[in-house]
């Protein structure tokens, strides 16, 4: 059976600490996907809602000091109760807030798996990247061998997306062309995908790569399959037939037209 076929019957419940520019989507898109999402992020509930969830997903995206200590209180109580915690460093390097904020969530919490950009990804191991803002990620360099030395530092799994998406253990690492370049035109699909890759890991019974390399392959076969759909009529017929597409694709569809190729 694969992840996908399994999220959508186990309905895994997603905590997600996000951004305000996503929220609504990020809800909408884990609904499609047939996950249940929890959108919460009071200081006297999050450890209890981190305990109960199936995954936990933070996002940096609008950071202020009370999203940030929730999502320490939520990302502690999810490592002492075995529920995956996944992080999207939105913008790291882009400012030193930023920056410092990914470091002290990465220090202080247990990563089951890390989401962003080339330049985010860089700059959360030290790494020299241009970062121009939240959707900076284009350069030179080998993103490869940049995944993988992260996920080896960080001891998760590691998803640096991109016009071809890297996804490593630090052992294994596997390459995904899936996906269509209209999705840089909607906010917040790469927030959706974070969230995506936690309903994935929520149902993998540990196989953290194996799910995450899955979510990403279907994640940008229903990008295609929906652009093919809304062609040419603009990124907001796109995103409302993403979100179609996130619910339609079949196990049989994505596992036709996933591009996986692992790298050796």
């Amino acid at each position: 059976m694969t992840y996908l076929a399994k999220v959508r019957l186990q309905n895994p419940l997603v905590h997600n600490i996000t951004n305000i520019v996503v929220t609504n989507f990020t809800a909408n898109g884990l609904l499609a996907l047939g996950a249940s999402p929890f959108m919460a992020d009071a200081h006297e509930e999050v450890q209890d809602v981190a305990k109960m969830s199936a995954a936990v997903v933070l996002n940096i995206g609008t950071l202020n000091d009370h999203t940030i200590q929730s999502m320490l209180l939520a990302g502690q109580s999810a490592n002492e109760h075995g529920v995956p915690v996944v992080l999207d460093p939105v913008g790291a390097g882009a400012t030193a807030y930023r920056t410092e904020v990914t470091h002290k969530l990465t220090n202080e919490i247990k990563l089951a798996a890390l989401r962003g950009n080339v330049a985010e990804v860089a700059n959360v191991v030290g790494e020299s990247w241009s970062s121009k803002g939240v959707d900076a990620g284009e350069g030179e360099g080998d993103v490869v061998a940049l995944a993988q030395k992260a996920a080896r530092e960080l001891r998760c799994v590691v998803i640096i997306t991109g016009k071809e998406d890297v996804i490593s253990d630090g052992e294994l690492t596997y390459i995904v062309s899936n996906g269509h370049p209209i999705l840089t035109k909607v906010t917040g699909t790469g927030c959706l995908l974070t969230s995506v890759v936690g309903a994935f890991l929520a149902v993998s019974d540990g196989s953290y790569l194996d799910a995450a390399v899955e979510a990403v392959s279907f994640y940008g076969v229903a990008a295609e399959i929906a652009a093919q759909s809304a062609f040419n009529q603009g990124p907001g017929s796109f995103q409302i037939e993403f979100l179609n597409q996130l619910a339609a694709v079949t196990p049989e569809e994505f596992n036709e037209k996933s591009q996986i190729k692992k790298r050796t």
